[in-house]
């Protein structure tokens, strides 16, 4: 990204699970729901520029989701997955989020994401959301972990 200012950055997770796995965990849309507490449902066919439908647990209406649309970004097997939300019209909020996996060895890598707000409203949305995303970020980037080092082990 370029820069850090209205940049939410989840904690960095060493995963105990090659980096093709932890890419088959994200890229499993189907399957959020049985571990992603924040992002708790997806729906996408993971084309460059094509919609990536995301549902979130509304922080002011307990129970109900918020559903927000992007579009796929950047999908770099392996090493990047990105989605972005354009500025429009109706809506003036435009973020890129992007989830990262460094390779640290052959079953092992390094996982974490960021959300970077842009745009005219990028200041309020950072003060009004940024904690409640770098919580929900933190807590995928830990899911991630568990839901990979899990699947890793039981395929030994």
């Amino acid at each position: 990204m370029t820069t850090e200012k209205n940049l939410v950055r989840s904690v960095t997770v060493d995963i105990a699970a090659p980096a093709e796995l932890v890419w088959s965990v994200l890229t499993d849309l189907p399957s959020y729901p049985q571990w992603n507490p924040y992002t708790v449902k997806v729906e996408s066919t993971l084309r460059l520029g094509e919609p990536v439908n995301l549902f979130l647990p509304n922080p002011a209406r307990p129970g109900e989701l918020l559903h927000v649309v992007e579009h796929l970004a950047d999908f770099e097997p392996h090493r990047l997955l990105a989605w972005e939300m354009h500025a429009s019209a109706g809506n003036p909020d435009a973020a890129r989020r992007e989830q990262l996996i460094e390779r640290t060895g052959p079953d092992s890598c390094r996982y974490h994401t960021t959300d970077q707000f842009l745009g005219p409203t990028a200041d309020t949305v950072m003060a009004n959301h940024g904690p409640w995303v770098k919580q929900g970020f933190d807590a995928v980037a830990l899911a991630v972990k568990a839901r990979a080092e899990s699947l890793h082990a039981a395929a030994r």
